[in-house]
Parts: structure tokens; sequence; C-alpha cells
């Protein structure tokens, strides 16, 4: 009997431990509580979020609208009846989408004071006996013209600013809500509260991160033997060192993604950087190694492949991503060309693919020991020139390509190279940007170009 009495509790036990509920509490603002949707308790960005999630997690939305962050904003949030019920929640996770009415004319004589109560905010939360996980939200995008109201230059600006450096300062993470909605003004029918498709991508973002698996003690930080400071990279810290006389950085995500993924930026660092910010969001890491402006040549090959193995060494994946913006493209497929094996897809980006396109004839001739600079031909130094290599590696690329670039004719460099792709079986998406020139690189919502590293590596959500 007391056999059979014991089989019943511990099975007991084992039901309550598998049943048991994950709690999130949402606190925001209007666009958090759902605001000119018809059903804000099933269509707001926490209502989509709980629909997503299912029956394991409990999503509570404690959003109010026209509370500010800011404890003398117009109407704070801490003065909320909903303030004190998300404290009693129990969260295991705290979303907070705070920042957008703090844009307003009224508030912004205070913004001195924003990271101090963002952090008082933030320690209300920490100092709960649930002890939660807490991911601190940017603002959204506003496209009202109003200048007095909630200005969308003022969160650019000011306000999204100041939240990555309390989510530096915090290291806690912080998800951008603003790049993910900025080319869907058409999402946002009064110009400021996303509609139910708007709704619908905050829930996903938020989705992605909840139930990816973490890997929150690993430190590549460690691995580096090399002096080192550290500063804030869009939130995210990033250690810079000097490694055989050039600059190396390494920039780690709040938490690692199981396998410890990398993205590896070729040249212009932090130009452009939200496609590198929403990796970093997903537990990717994100490095640099300056070989400016050796364009691909032995030199170079050789002192990546000494960062590599540091990096590899340390922790991090046997595959990065290669991430090349203009003569970029020349580092990274010249690296791919002879390291197959070490990656896992590509990312370029209006790519010089043809060296005889470099305007600087004395440097070309340094770097590859040319008497004349003719003899480039010959030497077979370009991507062009190495088709063959590059699709033996069997990776996907991904390049965008705009359509009027004046500085690197799309014809004689990423469309050619295309085709040479393609004849030869590889693996190759162009997306066109009709209209633009050699500028502005990437796209201001990263999404096709995230979707596709996170599809290409194996981390995607579904």
């Amino acid at each position: 009997m007391m056999k059979k009495i014991l089989t019943i509790l511990l099975a007991l036990s084992f039901a309550l431990s598998t049943s048991a509920v994950t709690r999130i509490t949402c606190i925001g603002a209007s666009i958090t509580y759902g605001a000119t949707l018809p059903d804000p308790a099933r269509q707001s960005f926490p209502g989509q979020l709980q629909t997503l999630l299912g029956k394991n997690y409990e999503v509570n939305n404690f959003g109010v609208s026209g509370t500010t962050l800011l404890r003398k904003g117009n109407f704070p949030y801490w003065n909320t009846p909903a303030y004190q019920q998300a404290l009693k929640s129990k969260p295991d996770i705290v979303f907070i989408d705070l920042g957008g009415n703090d844009s307003k004319l009224i508030n912004r004589a205070h913004y001195d004071e924003f990271e101090g109560d963002y952090h008082a905010l933030i320690n209300s939360f920490k100092q709960l006996p649930s002890h939660p996980r807490i991911v601190l939200l940017l603002a959204m995008p506003s496209f009202e013209k109003d200048t007095t109201g909630i200005y969308d230059p003022v969160i650019v600006n000011q306000i999204n600013p100041h939240i990555r450096q309390v989510a530096y300062d915090e290291r806690l993470e912080v998800l951008d809500m603003h790049s993910p909605l900025i080319n869907h003004d058409d999402w946002t029918p009064d110009k400021i509260h996303p509609n139910v498709q708007g709704s619908a991508i905050a829930a996903k973002k938020l989705y992605d991160i909840v139930v990816q698996p973490r890997d929150t003690t690993f430190d590549i930080f460690k691995s580096i033997k090399e002096p080192y400071k550290t500063d804030s990279f869009y939130g995210y810290p990033c250690a810079t060192f000097i490694l055989n006389g050039r600059e190396c950085k390494v920039v780690k995500p709040k938490w690692a993604a199981k396998g410890h993924p990398w993205i590896w930026r070729a040249r212009f660092w932090g130009h452009e950087p939200q496609t590198d910010i929403a990796l970093l969001e997903r537990g990717f890491h994100v490095v640099y190694s300056d070989v400016a402006e050796l364009l691909g040549n032995d030199e170079a090959i050789t002192r990546w492949n000494n960062f590599y193995k540091i990096l590899h060494d340390g922790g991090l994946g046997q595959k990065a991503v290669l991430e090349g913006m203009s003569r970029g493209g020349i580092y990274i497929y010249n690296w791919a060309a002879v390291n197959p094996t070490k990656v896992a897809a590509v990312y370029a980006d209006n790519a010089l693919l043809d060296l005889q396109f470099w305007s600087d004839s004395t440097l070309l001739e340094k770097d590859f020991n040319l008497t004349y600079v003719r003899q480039l031909g010959a030497l077979k130094a370009s991507p062009l020139d190495k088709v063959a290599q590059i699709v033996k590696g069997g990776y996907p690329m991904l390049h965008l390509s705009a359509d009027e670039d004046e500085a690197l004719d799309p014809s004689k460099n990423t469309l050619l190279f295309e085709q040479k792709v393609k004849a030869l079986g590889g693996s190759i998406t162009v997306i066109h940007k009709p209209g633009f020139k050699h500028h502005p690189h990437s796209l201001p919502n990263p999404a096709p170009i995230v979707d596709f590293i996170l599809k290409a590596t194996g981390y995607a959500v579904e």
C-alpha cells in the first residue's frame, strides 16, 4: 500500500511540475493596451502573444493609455493602479513598453531624469520574489507630423537611445520595436497605434525570444587574451582590442543562442547596423576585424584566419555568417573561397566583386605585389574569379542590389556574380532596390535580411 501511495504522489508531483504556467507581465501605454483595436484583449500585442504561446503561459496586459515613464511626465505610469497590479502579478517575464508618450513636447524638459526613472522602475520589478526576466522595448515609430506630440525624430534621437543605455547599464535585453514597423505606416491608421497586423508583428517578436532556447552562461569575452575596453554597441557590450596591430571588436548578446552563432562584419563597422542589432536580440554575436585596406589579399585572409581561431576556440560556432557592404564583398568572398567549411551564409550589400573597378591602382599594386595594375586580371584575385570555390561551400547567399548604383555597376558585380553562381548550381537570392543608389545600404526594416539569416542558420522560430 505504501508503495502505491508513493507512486501516486510522485505522479501527482510530476503532473504539477509539468503544468507550471509561465507568467508574463506587459506594462506600457496605449499601444500595449491595444487602443483603437476592435478587441484589445485579443488583438493587442499582449493578447496575440497569449494566443501564440498557448496554455502553458499566462500573459497579463497592464497597459494604460497616455502614460509616461517619466515620473514628472504629464501622466506617469507610476501613479496608476495598473502599475501596482503588475507588481503583484508574480511575473516570470516582464516586458516594458514605455517611452512613446514621453516624446511629447510637454515632457521633454525632464529627459535628464529619464534614465534614472527607468532604473527605478526596473528595480521595482527586480526586487520581486519571482526575480523576473526583464525585457525593455524600444518605442515604436510615430508617423505623426505634429512636432509637439508623439514625434518620431524625438523617439529616434532621444527616447530610444536612453532606453538602450539603460539596457546596457542594467545588463537587460532590449528589443527594437521601431525598425519592424518603420516601413508600415499603413499599419498605423491614426499614425501612432498599430492595427491588428502591426500588433501581430510585435507579438511575434516577443514570442520568438520567449521560446528560443538560451545559453545564459556563455561569455566570449573570457576567451580574449589581449587587453580590451568595453563600451555599448546599441545597448550591447562590445569589447575592442588590438590583434597584431589591428583593431578587433566583439559584441556579445545578453544571452547566447544554443550553438553560439555569429555574424562577421567585414567593413564599415556600425554603418546601418539594424541587421546586426536584430541578430543580437536573437542570441547572435557580432564581430569585426579590421583589414582595411588589404582588399582580400593573402595578408587579409591570414589575419582573418587568426581572428577566426580565437573566436571558434573561445566557443563560437564553427560557421560564421559573413556580412559585406560595398568593398566588404571582396573581403568576405575571398576569405570564404579559402574557408568554405567555416561559412554558414553570406549577406552582401551593393558589393564590390571585381577588383578592376577599385579606383586606387597604387593600393592594388601594393596589396597584390603587382608591377602594373593590369596584371590583376591574370592574378584572379576577385570573387568573380572564384565562383567555383565559393559555390563549393554550399552555403546560401543573399545580395541587396540598388538598381541605380552609381558607384558599382550591378551588371558587372552583383548581377554577373548571380549568373555565375546559378550556372554552377549555387544558392543565391538577390533583393533589388529600384530607384536606389549605392547609399543607403541595408533596409530600414531589416526583416528580409534577418529572416534569411535565421533560416539559413536554423534559428528561425516557427
